[in-house]
């Protein structure tokens, strides 16, 4: 198997870009960035000013929105496949969590400079990814108002 195979099957699992057309994705896994990180290691901490969306390849991330950066209180642990810190490429709000690396991992990161020039030269990129953005919204709202909703 291709590593552009595998990337394009890791970045259409990813919610942000899973409606992305196939050809599409072709140019954003040209742009991406491998990395390693190792157990203990922090990718990213909440209220760092980011410029990265990572793709998880191997290992495992747990994900901590506590203000104490060493909480180890999880609402989320990610594995292989899972996207984290895409907020930020979008709104360049500052990190809303902190990402733990729980075991060595591999990941590809995609830089935000990259995205929007890539959102520039193939624009349908941004329109996959505000239907995948949306998507996620509406079954957030359902979610929402399954909870809201008292059982009778």
């Amino acid at each position: 198997m291709s590593d552009l195979f595998k990337r394009l099957l890791l970045l259409k699992q990813a919610p942000i870009f899973s409606m992305v057309a196939t050809e599409d994705l072709r140019m954003v896994a040209g742009s991406l960035e491998q990395e390693h990180f190792y157990s203990g290691d922090r990718i990213f901490e909440i209220n760092d000013q980011g410029d990265h969306l990572y793709l998880l390849v191997s290992g495992s991330v747990g994900i901590s929105i506590d203000p104490d950066p060493n909480s180890r209180n999880f609402i989320a642990t990610l594995g292989p496949g899972d996207c984290f810190g895409e907020m930020n490429l979008l709104d360049d709000l500052p990190r809303s969590a902190t990402a733990h690396v729980l075991e060595d991992s591999v990941v590809l990161m995609l830089d935000k400079s990259r995205l929007r020039g890539l959102i520039l030269s193939y624009p349908e990129i941004s329109i996959g990814m505000l239907r995948s953005l949306s998507l996620r919204l509406r079954e957030a709202n359902r979610v929402a108002l399954t909870l809201e909703t008292p059982s009778k």
